[in-house]
Parts: structure tokens; C-alpha cells; sequence
């Protein structure tokens, strides 16, 4: 992704889209990614219908602070984001209609259940995620190894409730959907903290530590 590269060369019909007037360098540098893997997930993976009922485990990172947003302003599902405590209440102004703090509550063994169970890195086992979800529910990964991949394909054959592993596509059209959809007011950037770049090994560790939310930015060197 050269996500460390000042400068990258792209095809001339590349992923390619005007900044929006609205929003600050920092801001574009943060909402392509996650903007398009959530509405990759919600529009084409799973349809996702208003007032279907979707729980995003990792709602205060980048891709799920993303989902959140777009999951309730663009396709009106009830949503129920699931994080650590500190980050509850800023779950809660993305919009998200519920938020579960992990370190008291296992939403696997509440007795809720949801139409689509987005995990982002697949830290819970689909044999747990079963449990929540609903007849013909999925558990949607953006992040996944051989073994999720072996129940996507099982699932696929099998059963009713189904596994989806996400691969982010490389469309432009995707992107200037985005781009609208901050327009819009659909979609904001949360920018946690921002680091020069010759921080970069201190940006890593906060990250690492696991007490962040949305996004963190490297700011270079004018």
C-alpha cells in the first residue's frame, strides 16, 4: 500500500478522485481505506437493508468507526458497536444506536442476535459468532487467515449462517462515492492523534497499545 511513500505514480485511470473542499490533507489521507471497505462490506457483501441489525466488534478503529458511520447514515440499520470502555462514548457519536464494552460484556453469550456480525480481524471464532447470529446471518472479516477462509468456503456449501472474508476491490468509482458520501456529511474523519514522521516508531507503539480511536495520522516534513 506505500503507506510510507511521500509520493506514489498511478495509472491515469487509477483509484484516483478530487479532494473534497471540505476536508483537510490529514482527513483525505485518512477516509479512503476504511470509506471503501465499509461501503465495499455494507452495499456488496452483505446488502445491508434498513433496520437489519449489525454489531461491529472494533467500532472505534479506522474501518470500524467507518462502518458505524456508514451502516447507520447511508443504509439506516440498527447498529451496536462493540469496543473498551474509554471509547463508549465516542462509539456512541458516530452514531451507533447500542455500544457493548468488551471488557465486562461477551456479546457471544448475551442471547442477542444480528444479521451480520462484522469482525474486522477475526479475533472471535465462528463456532462463538454462531450463537449471535441470525437465520442466514454472516460473520463479514477484513482481516483473515487460511482457516477463515476454509469456513467461507464450507459455509458457502453448508448451512445457513455464512462467513465472508472482504478483500478491499480497487475501484474508482468506489472512491468518488466516498468522496460524496463526506460531502454528504455521511462520513467523518476522527483523528485521534497525529505524529511527525520521525515518530513513526512512536505512532506504531500507540496504535499497538490498543487505545486509540479512528485514526492517527504522520504528518511530513514541510
Amino acid at each position: 500500500m506505500k503507506t510510507y511513500a511521500e509520493y506514489i505514480t498511478l495509472p491515469s485511470d487509477g483509484i484516483l478522485s478530487l479532494k473534497p473542499p471540505s476536508i483537510n490533507f490529514e482527513e483525505a489521507a485518512v477516509l479512503p481505506y476504511g470509506g471503501i471497505m465499509a461501503l465495499t462490506l455494507l452495499r456488496d457483501k452483505v446488502d445491508l437493508q434498513p433496520g437489519q441489525k449489525i454489531l461491529i466488534n472494533g467500532a472505534s478503529g479506522g474501518i470500524g468507526s467507518a462502518t458505524v458511520q456508514l451502516a447507520k447514515s447511508k443504509f439506516e440499520a440498527n447498529v451496536t458497536g462493540v469496543c473498551g470502555t474509554s471509547r463508549l462514548e465516542f462509539v456512541k457519536s458516530l452514531g451507533a444506536d447500542h455500544v457493548i464494552d468488551y471488557t465486562k460484556e461477551d456479546f457471544t453469550e448475551s442471547g442477542e442476535t444480528y444479521d451480520i456480525v462484522f469482525g474486522g480481524l477475526g479475533r472471535t471464532s465462528f463456532s462463538k459468532i454462531k450463537n449471535s447470529l441470525n437465520p442466514n446471518g454472516r460473520y463479514v472479516l477484513t482481516s483473515f487467515k487460511m482457516r477463515q477462509v476454509g469456513q467461507m468456503l464450507r459455509t458457502k456449501l453448508f448451512g445457513n449462517k455464512k462467513v465472508n472474508c472482504v478483500v478491499l476491490p480497487e475501484k474508482r468509482e468506489d472512491l468518488r462515492e466516498v468522496a460524496k458520501l463526506i460531502e454528504e456529511g455521511k462520513l467523518k474523519a476522527y483523528i485521534d492523534k497525529s505524529f511527525p514522521f520521525k515518530q513513526m516508531a512512536e505512532a506504531h507503539r500507540y496504535v499497538e497499545d490498543g487505545h486509540h480511536k479512528g485514526h492517527e495520522v504522520i504528518t511530513l516534513d514541510q
